[in-house]
């Protein structure tokens, strides 16, 4: 009841419009219950008694209530439907945002395709609960509300009897609606691992083609699909269970209140017209309760979907601003890393790391696979806190500036180029989509892509694809690098960004880098130890521990680990080992 409260709280601003729809669903439960009023004058008063101003005022009063009926079901339904959509836009737009402030760690925890799952299918599933649910909860309860006080005018003595009935139907509504929300969070689960299973086998098709895995693909997805097919018709079991329960239940009634109200008619003590006219609301009560019946598992599904996104909006980031944080001044003096031990839960992976940065200094970190170097220079720009020890930057501990001032001091050039299905011009201005022509162009030109660029079909303004599919792997990193450059941020952070590209292409990407790193703090996570030959410091991580540190002949000198991974490097590529 919780998470509806937080829905409703949600639909506040949008009060005046409850307002109305609430006097429009007033109108329609009124009407329901006038139709059936009218019953008794139409059987007493024109069959009975063959009145002739009762066969004129009764269809035109019928007339009325039907266009009134119409009218405010129409506004009813169009303002709760935009409470609801608007409600759900709003809800996806504060879990993406919840998503966005998230740190690197959280979507190491949860799937693309279940994030995906949650924005899209689960958000989805409110707007029954916020629209439909909550205008059948008004609605069918204004007319029940209206066709019980006809059966107690009518016969209350009758209206016993049929009262008798619903409290039966309280406990099977109940044991529906737990099922319902059961099987609805099962569904909303198996979405998410269908949805990450499609996102996985899409993106990454060139490799599933390669190692030629399309049947076990297929297989993988028959089976998830499967599961969610099962648990969609579970829920269509568990629903149409229900009404059927209702027209047995409300079948008994009227068979009691035929045989009592009967009896009443044929021993005198009450008219036709008041019988069934009191027959005809019951009768007419059945969709109300039918309707609410079902808006019960309507609501459960959207309760198991609500929980699911309020989970995640709830979710407090682990990467955020202290109370009382500064913008961190532009970068003068250089950075500190003191004491430093990280670890991703419980493993550690970097273990009393101490190392000062000057600025303007180019600083390469290497290792082997899995030996902290990325983690490492991950720390700085806080996609990750440390978990013991201190970083600083000109004196400021990292975690005593805000998050937007220290990201927005550094630029980064990563192997894997990130490029978005948005324009050159758009792209390379990510980050300031304001910038002019003129300096976009500059940036473009001090990458070396501005030549290439005028020679897309729409020069700057061209749509170059989902990650940039439309260019080749070196014209994507010159973008990348060009938006780093318009960028102008003191500290540059390069994960190897030409080790998958071509030597031509290289040639061209190491020219553009060259403008780029000119008068900036450069951090380099290397992969290849030919490209930072002439780095002014070289880092050597071995199991998360700094085991080696200087210029590229000093370390080859101290023939250490530096040396291992040159000389294996150096033997692959060059068929022997450096003297």
């Amino acid at each position: 009841m919780d998470v509806f409260k937080r829905l409703l709280k949600l639909a506040k601003p949008h009060s005046g419009r409850f307002f109305l729809a609430m006097l429009c669903m007033l109108v329609v439960g009124a009407s329901t219950s006038t139709l059936a009023f009218l019953v008794k004058p139409a059987l007493d008063g024109i069959f009975l008694k063959k009145d002739a101003q009762m066969l004129l005022w009764i269809p035109l009063a019928v007339i009325f209530i039907y266009l009134a009926k119409g009218l405010c079901s129409y506004g009813q339904m169009v303002l709760m439907n935009y409470i609801g959509l608007r409600v759900v836009a709003d809800l996806r737009s504060r879990l993406y945002r919840q998503i966005q402030k998230q740190s690197l760690s959280f979507f190491t925890r949860h799937p693309t395709g279940v994030l995906m799952s949650r924005i899209t299918n689960d958000a989805g599933t409110l707007q029954g609960a916020v629209s439909d649910a909550v205008t059948t909860m008004f609605k069918d309860s204004f007319t029940l509300i209206g066709l019980i006080f006809v059966i107690f005018y009518r016969d209350w003595q009758l209206a016993v009897i049929a009262m008798f009935i619903f409290p039966l139907i309280i406990y099977p509504i109940a044991k529906f609606g737990k099922k319902m929300r059961s099987v609805a969070t099962r569904t909303q689960i198996t979405m998410g691992a269908l949805t990450t299973l499609l996102h996985e086998t899409i993106s990454g098709t060139r490799i599933v083609k390669a190692f030629g895995m399309e049947e076990y693909e297929n297989k993988r997805f028959s089976e998830e699909n499967e599961r969610f097919f099962k648990l969609n018709i579970k829920a269509v079991s568990i629903n149409a269970a229900a009404s059927p329960f209702m027209e047995f239940l409300g079948g008994i009634g009227i068979a009691a209140i035929v045989l009592y109200g009967g009896f009443q008619v044929i021993k005198g003590g009450a008219t036709p017209g008041t019988f069934f006219s009191f027959l005809t609301a019951l009768i007419m009560l059945y969709e109300p309760v039918k309707r609410l019946t079902n808006m019960n598992n309507t609501i459960q599904q959207g309760i198991a979907g609500a929980q699911r996104v309020f989970a995640i909006i709830d979710m407090e980031p682990e990467i955020g601003n202290r109370e009382g944080a500064i913008d961190l001044p532009r970068i003068s003096r250089g950075i500190d890393i003191e004491n430093v031990t990280f670890a991703y839960e419980e493993t550690p992976v970097l273990k009393d790391i101490n190392l000062s940065i000057r600025a303007g200094e180019v600083v390469a970190f290497v290792g082997m696979s899995g030996g902290g170097k990325t983690t490492l220079v991950n720390l700085i720009p806080r996609f990750y806190d440390v978990t013991q020890g201190r970083i600083t930057i000109d004196g400021h501990d990292i975690r005593d500036v805000t998050v937007e001032s220290l990201r927005g001091q550094i630029a980064m050039v990563t192997q894997q180029t990130i490029l978005f299905n948005d324009t050159v011009r758009n792209n390379i201005a990510y980050g300031d989509i304001e910038r002019s022509e003129e300096e976009i162009v500059r940036a473009a030109q001090a990458a070396h892509a501005h030549d290439f660029i005028t020679q897309l079909p729409q020069g700057y303004d061209t749509v170059i694809g989902e990650a940039g599919t439309k260019l080749s792997g070196g014209e994507r990193q010159r973008i990348s690098i060009a938006r780093a450059i318009l960028k102008d941020a003191p500290l540059l952070i390069l994960d190897e960004a030409t080790s998958s590209l071509d030597t031509e292409a290289e040639i061209e990407v190491q020219k553009a880098l060259d403008n780029l790193m000119a008068g900036r703090t450069t951090l380099i996570i290397a992969h290849r130890l030919s490209t930072i030959r002439n780095a002014d410091r070289i880092i050597v991580l071995v199991n998360g521990r700094i085991v080696e540190e200087g210029t590229h002949e000093q370390l080859l000198a101290k023939r250490g680990e530096y040396f291992k991974l040159y000389s294996m490097q150096f033997t692959e590529e060059e068929g022997s080992p450096p003297s």
